[in-house]
């Protein structure tokens, strides 16, 4: 018989080194108890190694941002709260930051007045009895103060206060400030388009990551502003505006209203600084609707350019007297009225088109409802709610109706740009998919228009315009403002001047007004278009061609001396009578 263990017992040690025998049962369960054991252990090893890792993926590989970015499929962009604005050339004009905001829980809240103290010394303009009431409410969440700075946070952090906290939310910011103030607009604090761009392209702004890019030119837009401001103090004018557009596109490239105000802090804007005067404003342009009024005569065929009309003495119906501002006192051919700027003259050009036809026209040229601005910010035109005789004489001088500078741009631009009218935008056009345009007159009557518009420039209103090398055409326009008792008021002009270039090949229109200049010693007293606009037109022309890629021509090759000649000797014209 073996003396060695049976089968139901294990061989053990006593600490002492004695051998034992264990029974079978016992040496089950102790090592049932080690497996499970093991068992446990590995478990919790497990779950702890779950939890480092997750961890670790949290807080330093996707930097507490849910859900990972290649987590969202690749055709739906990510919402990001609202789009930036950008200018033609990706300058950034409106962004997003986040930046905190402070609420309160009054339920946390231990003794609401002295909080409301405490928290006056981090913001001076608090109102402590509004604080201490919202403070003190039942609910369980009023705000105290949005869009704080991070030095604002950092020191009300610092006080220590219980039931106060911080949200992040998304503050509009604007980086050019006042720059394009009238354009891009500006939101509020829930990020709600109020202005502007923002406003009127709110749904496109909503949730897209695509930046919104404008026509505008940031560089053409800072010089217009600059030069603009500058005649409105050098004839101490209670404001102007200012805008150029490219005549094939529609696009406008700088859009001017001064004063102005910075989007960052609307809330401390004036009223006047808030009204856009380039697009909202409605005003009776004067003699730069003589352009219109030229282009229509011509266009109808009842007239050449060396056709002639009396403007010997004043036009007197009813108990109105329609003047010249420097009578000529003689027949003058078209040409001849255009270059001077004759009152007489247009009137009767415009009686030989005929009320009907000239009503019919200015519908034509957009003149009968709003620009179609991607702004909210647009005027209705004033138009005669009956159109008689007397409306006919003095819409043909540019009194009698009411148009936006915006509107007064695009109509020239039609005139000029072989004729078709292109809406204007704000927005950057798609060189893939150009607008089509509507056709207002014939192209023969477009270079017409050009020739004179030239004249001007050479030889007429519009001297100080011409800028060397530009070949600018454009004319200049002086309106009485219409008084509170009806009457013009003398001493309250809107002073312009409109102008294209170069003319013989036109790309651009470019339009300055003055709002109430005063006469100065220099000017002689005088505060006329030709004064006041013509010479920020023709800076504004120098300093931005190069930018626009517009480069100087010699003026005086053969080429371009034909194409522009008007003939102001021929007397071979019609003697032409307007009956009125």
């Amino acid at each position: 018989m073996s003396d060695g263990p049976t089968p139901q017992t294990r061989i053990g040690k006593k600490p002492g080194g004695q051998t034992v025998h264990l029974d079978g049962t016992i040496a089950q369960a102790v090592e049932t108890g080690r497996t499970r054991l093991m068992i446990a252990g590995c478990l919790f090893a497990a779950a702890f190694t779950a939890i480092a890792v997750r961890v670790v993926d949290v807080a330093i590989l996707r930097g507490g941002a849910e859900p990972q970015l290649s987590s969202v499929p690749v055709d739906k962009p990510v919402e990001t709260g609202r789009a930036d604005i950008v200018d033609r050339n990706g300058i950034l004009l409106a962004t997003s930051l986040k930046v905190p905001s402070l609420f309160a829980d009054p339920s946390e809240v231990i003794d609401p007045q002295t909080t409301a103290r405490t928290l006056a010394r981090v913001l001076p303009d608090l109102d402590i009895g509004k604080a201490t009431k919202r403070l003190s409410g039942k609910g369980r969440f009023v705000w105290l103060r949005r869009n704080l700075t991070p030095e604002q946070k950092y020191e009300i952090n610092t006080l220590g206060l219980p039931g106060l906290h911080f949200q992040d939310e998304e503050r509009r910011i604007y980086p050019q400030g006042a720059l394009a103030a009238h354009v891009v607009g500006y939101s509020g604090v829930d990020a709600e388009g109020l202005a502007g761009i923002e406003r009127g392209m709110d749904r496109r702004l909503r949730g897209s990551v695509e930046p919104l890019a404008l026509a505008l030119d940031v560089r053409v837009q800072h010089v217009v502003r600059e030069e603009l401001q500058r005649q409105i103090d050098t004839f101490e004018g209670i404001g102007g505006a200012g805008v150029v557009m490219d005549v094939t596109t529609g696009e406008i490239v700088s859009m001017v209203s001064l004063p102005d105000f910075d989007p960052n802090d609307a809330g401390g804007m004036s009223k006047d600084a808030q009204f856009n005067r380039a697009s909202l404003g409605v005003y009776e342009m004067g003699s730069t609707f003589k352009i219109f009024n030229t282009a229509m005569l011509l266009d109808s065929g009842r007239a050449r350019l060396s056709d002639r009309y009396d403007a010997t003495k004043p036009i007197r119906i009813s108990r109105f007297t329609i003047n010249d501002y420097h009578a000529k006192n003689k027949w003058l051919s078209v040409s001849e009225i255009f270059m001077h700027s004759s009152n007489i003259g247009s009137v009767r050009m415009a009686m030989d088109v005929g009320t009907q036809g000239q009503q019919d026209f200015m519908k034509k040229l957009g003149f009968f409802a709003e620009a179609p601005l991607e702004i909210p910010e647009v005027g209705a035109p004033m138009t005669p709610s009956v159109w008689r005789n007397i409306n006919t004489m003095t819409i043909a001088f540019g009194h009698g109706i009411g148009v936006s500078p915006v509107h007064l741009v695009g109509g020239v631009a039609a005139m000029v740009n072989g004729g078709t009218l292109i809406p204007p935008t704000l927005l950057q056009a798609d060189p893939e998919s150009p607008v089509a345009g509507r056709r207002i007159i014939q192209e023969r009557t477009s270079h017409a228009v050009r020739r004179l518009l030239r004249l001007v420039v050479q030889n007429g209103t519009g001297r100080n315009a011409n800028a060397e090398g530009y070949l600018v055409g454009g004319k200049t326009g002086t309106a009485e403002k219409p008084g509170q008792n009806g009457r013009y008021a003398r001493k309250s002009l809107l002073s312009s001047f409109v102008g294209v270039y170069p003319v013989h090949d036109p790309r651009y229109a470019v339009l300055v007004m003055v709002d109430e200049p005063k006469g100065q010693d220099f000017s002689y007293g005088r505060a006329t278009g030709g004064w006041v606009a013509a010479p920020a037109v023709k800076r504004i022309v120098e300093r931005t061609a190069p930018f626009l890629g517009v480069h100087p021509i010699a003026e005086m090759t053969p080429e371009i001396r034909r194409d522009l000649h008007v003939d102001l000797t021929n007397t071979n014209g019609t003697k032409r009578l307007a009956s009125f």
